[in-house]
């Protein structure tokens, strides 16, 4: 019996179907980073925007920013900001610093991750100075500062969506950090 040639168009066809799978794995596994960069881009999801400066203006308009300092469970850190709120001028830029204590017997790396609500308030908070997303090691017994350095965009008071907000809320959590893979050094194979 003589092999058939397998038609063109079906050749064709099982290319387009492998590139459409490659690519939707592809696209799964750049989901998260595509994601996150989204959300700083647009403020989606109550992702503050980062700033390069201070507000081109400042209003007489004030808003209250609370604080909310959160520690995931068994992590052994006590993560406090130095004022529960503060009421700021929209457009006034302002620090708030923040304690974090190992109280643990064991040395602790982790790392904080943010948010403000309410959520359409995002695109409108600006942070200058952040500790968020850099993993910090603290010793057993050890205390950290860290601050956040910020501003409400005027423009917040121009959107009819969130011109009525007085309250934004600053969130954050320490989480344990994941573990960084090691690389390979040049001639530290184990021998066997």
């Amino acid at each position: 019996m003589e092999a058939r040639p397998v038609p063109v168009a079906h050749a064709r066809t099982a290319i387009i179907c492998g590139t459409v799978a490659f690519g939707m794995l592809g696209l799964a596994f750049a989901s998260v980073p595509l994601y996150d960069l989204f959300c700083r881009v647009t403020g989606f999801g109550g992702t503050p925007m980062v700033g390069t400066g201070p507000a081109a203006r400042v209003l007489d308009q004030t808003v209250t920013v609370r604080f909310d300092a959160n520690v995931a469970p068994g992590l052994g850190l006590r993560f406090t900001p130095e004022v529960p709120a503060v009421k700021v001028r929209i457009g006034e830029t302002h620090e708030v610093r923040y304690t974090i204590r190992n109280e643990g017997t064991r040395e602790v790396t982790a790392v904080a991750t943010f948010n403000v609500t309410p959520e359409r308030s995002g695109p409108y908070f600006t942070k200058l100075e952040c500790f968020c997303f850099t993993d910090r090691t603290i010793k057993p017994g050890e205390t950290q500062e860290a601050q956040v350095v910020f501003y409400v965009d005027p423009a917040i008071a121009d959107d009819r969506d969130t011109k009525d907000i007085n309250t934004i809320t600053l969130s954050y959590t320490f989480f344990p950090s994941k573990p960084k893979p090691v690389a390979a050094v040049a001639g530290s194979e184990p021998k066997l």
